[in-house]
């Protein structure tokens, strides 16, 4: 049996958020589950060790560009290579007749979809945990995780000396705007409050933003930057096993 779940929203965040969805499935149908997401969920940078998720497909699709599946002639792609993968049903965690006409035009034999026409007021866990009662009579539900494999998370403990001598931290000091990046004053004097009370290492996760790298500077520059390792030259599928090492996580929102 093959199975495609279909999660469109943008982000990591939205993805990590329907994981506990997409487990269920798997295990109503005790086969691993295809997913179809879109390019900026990252899910192919921190989904790879996650058993009971098989492939994950693109949707290559651009609010500022067009792409592979953008517009009619895209939705003709997309139909062709659903068509391809010969699945025996699908889960659409939206209300999209495009989604809807896709999936019957690829031939799909078992689709179960949100309500159509019904995007509005819709809550992201309420609604889906409804879907899939509703659909197929699953009612509970694990908190999302985060596969990591063990060996690799031993190898990179020993690449960047974490030790349990230390309290390791993550600092979250990204941010996707000017109002969720915290000044670097702040973070040095927390810094600071933890160091008086017990040795620390801290590992400093941001992007490459002009204003990001700024604070980071500012770190790293501090009577503390020794204690420091910045991720920021690091792809998100190499961090996880460094963050899966720390001991706790300080960060905003964003991050």
């Amino acid at each position: 049996m093959k199975i495609l779940a279909v999660q469109n929203r943008k982000g990591i965040g939205d993805t990590v958020i329907f994981l506990p969805f997409i487990k269920a499935i798997s295990e109503k149908y005790s086969v691993p589950v295809d997913i179809l997401v879109r390019n900026n969920s990252k899910a192919d940078q921190f989904l790879f060790d996650t058993k009971y998720i098989n492939n994950i497909h693109i949707l290559a699709r651009n609010d500022q560009f067009k792409n592979d599946h953008d517009g009619l002639l895209g939705a003709m792609n997309l139909i062709k290579d659903l068509k391809s993968k010969n699945f025996d049903k699908i889960f659409i965690f939206n209300s999209s007749l495009r989604f809807n006409l896709v999936a019957r035009l690829a031939g799909i034999k078992e689709i179960f979809q949100y309500p159509l026409f019904k995007k509005n007021k819709q809550h992201i866990t309420e609604t889906a945990k409804s879907f899939l009662k509703n659909s197929i009579d699953i009612k509970d539900f694990d908190d999302p995780i985060i596969e990591i494999n063990k060996t690799i998370a031993q190898e990179v403990k020993l690449k960047f000396n974490i030790d349990k001598y230390h309290s390791n931290i993550l600092l979250g000091i990204g941010g996707s705007g000017p109002t969720k990046r915290i000044p670097s004053k702040i973070i040095i004097n927390f810094m600071e409050k933890l160091v008086e009370k017990k040795k620390c290492k801290f590992f400093l996760a941001t992007g490459k933003d002009q204003d990001e790298q700024k604070i980071l500077n500012e770190i790293i520059n501090s009577k503390f930057g020794y204690l420091c390792t910045s991720l920021d030259n690091l792809s998100i599928k190499d961090t996880l096993p460094i963050i899966k090492n720390c001991n706790a996580a300080v960060c905003n929102d964003t991050s």
